[in-house]
């Protein structure tokens, strides 16, 4: 498929599957795009996806970058998901430098002096050589998260990576998630129950107060509201 029969594809099928439910939306991706992997970053949008997928195809792949510097909980998370879906492998896609290498070539705590230099090394590069494996990804992404995602589709041609882009749940509220934590009994990262609705590293990550909004803990006191992984 080329880049403009694949253009006219998600065109096509963004207006189609707009009111389609994320099962069928996960089920025509894995259908249509059999060479497809889904980002996990074991939030809560994400639990769900994996929740959803192992039901709808089991043996699609699901990769998480690992940062070196996730808390604890993520981590703790990742291994009670592994219990819960032992067919499901979760493959951990690293930086190519290690914290201490990176603190050596680009000085201690790079987060603080250049946090956009961080994530594209942390981040933006594992991500971009795991997806050049694939011909399409899926992602957590939900509209109302952020001003930057108000305008997602639920089928998107990425341009930044090449690829198609399924955004199952784009459309879903927070409180849609959670309905779908409770009633299947979904693992999640504690952290959610103590003021994280949006949990990235552990450097770049703080506690959301009342009245703030959900995504205020990432890069508080930065411009900074993306990692680079959703343009």
């Amino acid at each position: 498929m080329n880049l403009f029969e694949k253009e006219a594809l998600v065109k096509q099928k963004a207006e189609e599957l707009e009111n389609a439910s994320p099962e069928e939306i996960l089920a025509y991706a894995v259908e249509t795009f059999p060479n497809i992997t889904f980002a996990c970053s074991f939030g809560a949008e994400d639990v769900v996806l994996v929740d959803m997928l192992q039901k709808v195809s089991p043996k699609t792949d699901i990769f998480y970058l690992d940062t070196d510097f996730h808390f604890k909980e993520t981590y703790e998370t990742r291994d009670r998901m592994v219990e819960r879906y032992p067919g499901i492998p979760f493959v951990q896609v690293k930086p190519l430098i290690t914290p201490e290498e990176q603190a050596e070539k680009h000085g201690a705590e790079l987060w603080i002096s250049d946090a956009n230099a961080c994530c594209n090394i942390r981040k933006v590069e594992p991500l971009t050589r795991i997806l050049s494996k694939y011909d399409a990804w899926i992602t957590g992404i939900r509209r109302d998260q952020a001003p930057t995602r108000a305008n997602a589709k639920k089928v998107e041609y990425d341009t930044k990576f090449g690829l198609i882009k399924f955004n199952a749940i784009a459309g879903w509220t927070s409180e849609q998630v959670w309905d779908y934590i409770r009633e299947n009994n979904v693992i999640y990262n504690p952290l959610h129950d103590n003021n994280y609705p949006s949990i990235g590293c552990e450097y770049c990550t703080r506690q959301v107060m009342p009245g703030e909004d959900p995504r205020a803990g990432r890069w508080s006191g930065q411009e900074k509201t993306e990692c680079g992984l959703h343009k």
